[in-house]
């Protein structure tokens, strides 16, 4: 059987260590936090930690964008190694790859799974049920590892599997990932949030949900992805402004026309969806 190993035991790393065991894989963690490793044996998610990283057959890499890349160009795998990485920017990770000479072979995947939590104690072998992965290729892509990860996708749960350029992938996750945690994050700025226990339902729950992000990490996803996050940004602001003007102008017709268009792309998104 192939050796695996997971680099970096948070939440998504892991979920993977947990749902890959659960399917009858043998995994080692790597983790530079001893009490990260201490759980994950504890809670039956890998069978040992790992110490040589070019022993592996199958690696699995679920730390920090700049870490990460760091990893991808400096560690000394086995040789035809298939290595992936779960980073949520693509391109700048595989522009380092593919511009060195490897010995491994690279496949960048983004399993869109997660909490509003982080941590190994938040990770769970069922992380991933039905969700959905996305896998980015480029043209020096091996297609033989790409049917690799998906065959252990099946085996962690994965629902839907989606195959795009990292370009692609970067300009829709500013969106749907990365825009809707600022969003979040600058929602619950309003001094309203103060003192506001029992005048708020699903609404609020669905806003705030995703505002408590890591900093540290999540300046990095930004600042590496910033061209798409700030054309998002600013195309929201665009938008929002349209809403302000017509409360300012009294204009109730303008501001029925833009909840009514809103309305109607919620629609279609939701056909798509079903």
């Amino acid at each position: 059987m192939k050796q695996i190993a997971v680099i970096g035991l948070g939440i998504i790393g892991g979920s993977i260590c947990g749902a890959l065991t659960n399917a009858g894989y043998t995994v080692d963690g790597f983790d530079c936090n001893d009490a990260s490793i201490q759980y994950a044996l504890q809670a039956g998610y890998i069978s040992a930690r790992g110490t040589d990283i070019s022993q592996y057959d199958i690696v699995f890499i679920a730390i920090p964008p700049q870490a990460t890349t760091e990893y991808l160009t400096t560690a000394r795998f086995k040789d035809g190694a298939l290595v992936s990485d779960i980073c949520g920017v693509k391109g700048g990770i595989e522009r380092a790859v593919y511009a060195q000479n490897r010995n491994y072979r690279y496949v960048g995947i983004h399993p869109m799974a997660g909490k509003e939590t982080s941590g190994i104690s938040s990770a769970t072998p069922s992380l991933f049920q039905g969700a959905n992965l996305i896998i980015t290729i480029a043209p020096q892509t091996n297609l033989e590892a790409v049917e690799e990860i998906k065959a252990y996708a099946n085996a962690m749960g994965f629902g839907r599997i989606v195959e795009c350029s990292a370009e692609e992938h970067d300009k829709k996750i500013a969106l749907t990932s990365q825009l809707a945690h600022i969003v979040s994050n600058a929602y619950v700025k309003s001094p309203q949030v103060n003192r506001c226990n029992g005048f708020t339902g699903g609404s609020f729950q669905d806003m705030t949900r995703i505002a408590g992000v890591d900093e540290k990490i999540w300046t990095q996803l930004y600042m590496e992805n910033r061209a798409c996050v700030q054309a998002e940004l600013e195309g929201l602001i665009e938008n929002l402004t349209v809403y302000l003007t017509a409360l300012k102008n009294y204009d109730a017709e303008g501001l029925s026309n833009a909840l009514r268009e809103g309305r109607l792309i919620r629609e279609s998104i939701k056909r798509d969806n079903d």
